[in-house]
């Protein structure tokens, strides 16, 4: 998305610690190829299989991704009218948002068939799901929880660090109970507690791509986190990044 939300809060790139928030730093285990021209905007790692959601116009897709080699595996290409954005899978459906168009899409796991169409009222920006209930940002600091059956939104909550409410979050991914949200154009990722919406932990990702080679091309913003249930792995990456990155996050002394 490029649309700019009104701003309340923002943690910076550098986060201090407060008494009620944990502060983190990471190491990176792996570094894996990435399509360098995905502007990657849905990343989800489930039964050893990446799937990754790919904006902009004209260039959207719902992509099935070999992890070590970054190749394609399959590929389904949205209309040029829709901006792709985060997706989720739910047994043999993966779901995934548009950034404007107030539709979703709805997939055959297998085949990236489409099965159906769903509405919203907002913009879409990231999506998860926390095993009940599809979880989906919009840019603002409120939080949908969708019925999967009915695509309805049966609560939000409004998140908050520090007491300020928190815009711009982006990509999700729901981790051990908790939501985790790339905040747009920065190098953070907080830790979101969904019955409160509290803040309780931030990431501090900067310098993450500096950890890699030197990529010659232009890169956006760090955008996309993928956890491996199984294998207890965290991968993260960003928009048109040559890279992808298993990471393990740990608190600053």
């Amino acid at each position: 998305m490029t649309a700019t939300p009104n701003e309340t809060a923002q943690p910076t790139s550098s986060p201090e610690a407060s008494a009620d928030l944990i502060v983190y730093d990471y190491r990176v285990v792996n570094v894996y190829p990435h399509d360098p021209d995905a502007f990657t905007q849905g990343l989800v790692y489930i039964d050893d299989e990446l799937y990754e959601g790919v904006g902009l116009y004209g260039r959207s897709s719902l992509r099935k991704v070999d992890l070590e080699s970054g190749s394609v595996l399959q590929q389904h290409d949205l209309d040029a009218a829709y901006f792709g954005e985060g997706i989720a899978v739910i047994g043999d459906k993966i779901f995934q948002l548009t950034w404007q168009n107030s539709v979703g899409f709805i997939y055959d796991r297998k085949t990236f068939n489409e099965l159906d169409r769903f509405e919203y009222a907002t913009e879409g920006w990231g999506l998860t799901y926390d095993g009940e209930h599809l979880i989906m940002s919009d840019g603002t600091p409120t939080i949908y929880f969708l019925d999967p059956a009915t695509l309805q939104t049966v609560r939000t909550i409004t998140v908050t660090v520090e007491g300020q409410a928190l815009p711009r979050l982006n990509e999700l991914e729901y981790i051990d109970g908790r939501i985790f949200a790339n905040v747009w154009q920065t190098d953070v990722i907080v830790r979101i507690d969904p019955t409160t919406g509290i803040v309780d932990g931030v990431a501090d990702l900067s310098g993450l791509l500096a950890q890699a080679p030197p990529f010659e091309g232009a890169v956006d913003v760090l955008n996309g986190i993928a956890y491996d249930a199984k294998r207890d792995r965290l991968f993260v990456t960003g928009k048109l990044w040559p890279y992808l990155f298993e990471i393990e996050l740990q608190p600053r002394p």
